[in-house]
């Protein structure tokens, strides 16, 4: 054969690959070398000759068949199809986990992580439960025998005993049935405390100041009072001096001023049962299911009034007697039913009447008298 003549062989180069995973010989062609070592596989490189192999030319190049590239690129297409499989599959989970886990600092989106009933604190170890105790200056008010405020006072001193114990702290509870009672002490200091009865003119307020008009109380001082010789008054008398009830400005007749607070408590407290007589004067016309209604029937704001005792004291004034005192009260009544009130005038309230005090004058409560 001439030096210079070219001879073309095919041969074929297969490698034997042993697989980690099975332990299996298999074989590889020359291009798959590369990828089988990146996969970090054991090669072993002995060279056959076979008749179905590549085409090498005499500079040792090979060109894989056209059979071989179609099946490398079918297992490359199905294995990038596999890939992207799971790697949507791995996103849908991983979306999953990250929407079913607590945010930092936030809250869970779509589930709710299951309580642990056991690291929940109970409501009782959260919050007392009420055991039924009351605060003794509470109790002292219920039970009248002082105000809330002179109840502290008297606590304050010492002054209070609970079922033969002395109370000497203020935020003291005991239970409902504990026998109250007080020192002489308190005891003497109560008898101190004056009750003033007023026959309030036209055009005073009986609580504080409003509108520019003066309060009673402005009246009560040495030249208005009557009974002088009974009990003269003193600058101190006026200490503490508050109205147990109100009567408006323009109405009339007796208004009680006291510094005792249970004699208030038992005028005006919740649960009071002192009823109040008044004469008022109308004008208008009073049918008698008008007069059914003065009686019981009517409601103010929404609320039921309290049955009541209303008739004819003459041809122009009724008689009311009330168990309540509502802003007005007799006023917004009247109108209910048609009438206008020209004239109101308070004359009695529980046992203590009015009598013949005269208008912007006052005395004192006397021992022998009681509401």
């Amino acid at each position: 054969m001439p030096a210079n003549s070219k001879k073309t062989i095919t041969v074929s180069k297969k490698i034997a690959v042993t697989s980690p995973e099975t332990g299996l010989d298999r074989k590889f062609t020359t291009r798959a070398k590369d990828a089988a070592r990146r996969g970090g596989r054991t090669l072993f490189a002995p060279v056959v000759a076979t008749e179905d192999a590549a085409s090498v030319d005499a500079q040792g190049s090979t060109a894989p068949p056209a059979d071989t590239t179609r099946r490398r690129r079918s297992t490359e297409g199905a294995r990038a199809l596999s890939e992207t499989k799971n790697s949507t599959l791995d996103s849908r989970q991983g979306a999953e986990k990250r929407f079913s886990e607590p945010r930092r600092g936030g809250k869970l989106r779509d589930q709710k992580p299951a309580r642990d009933s056991a690291a929940e604190p109970k409501l009782a170890q959260v919050v007392r439960e009420s055991d039924g105790m009351i605060r003794v200056s509470k109790l002292l008010s219920e039970q009248g025998l002082c105000s809330r405020r002179e109840a502290d006072s008297y606590i304050a001193r010492g002054w209070v005993w609970a079922d033969d114990v002395r109370i000497v702290s203020l935020g003291t509870r005991v239970l409902p049935t504990a026998k109250l009672r007080l020192d002489r002490e308190a005891e003497a200091m109560q008898e101190q405390r004056m009750t003033i009865l007023m026959n309030k003119p036209i055009g005073y307020v009986s609580g504080q100041a409003e509108d520019g008009y003066e309060p009673a109380s402005v009246l009560a001082v040495g030249e208005h009072q009557v009974e002088v010789e009974d009990s003269p008054f003193r600058p101190e008398h006026r200490r503490g001096l508050a109205p147990a009830g109100r009567l408006d400005i323009d109405s009339t007749g007796l208004l009680v001023l006291t510094q005792d607070g249970r004699i208030a408590k038992h005028l005006i407290g919740e649960n009071s049962s002192v009823d109040k007589e008044y004469l008022v004067r109308v004008e208008g016309k009073l049918t008698e299911a008008g007069l059914k209604l003065l009686n019981h029937g009517l409601s103010l704001e929404g609320e039921a009034l309290k049955p009541a005792i209303v008739r004819w004291q003459n041809e122009d004034q009724l008689n009311f007697i009330l168990r309540e005192g509502k802003k007005r009260q007799i006023r917004r009544m009247c109108e209910l039913v048609g009438l206008h009130v020209v004239g109101l005038k308070r004359i009695r309230i529980g046992r203590v009447k009015l009598g013949d005090l005269p208008v912007g004058k006052w005395r004192f409560l006397r021992s022998d008298e009681a509401f």
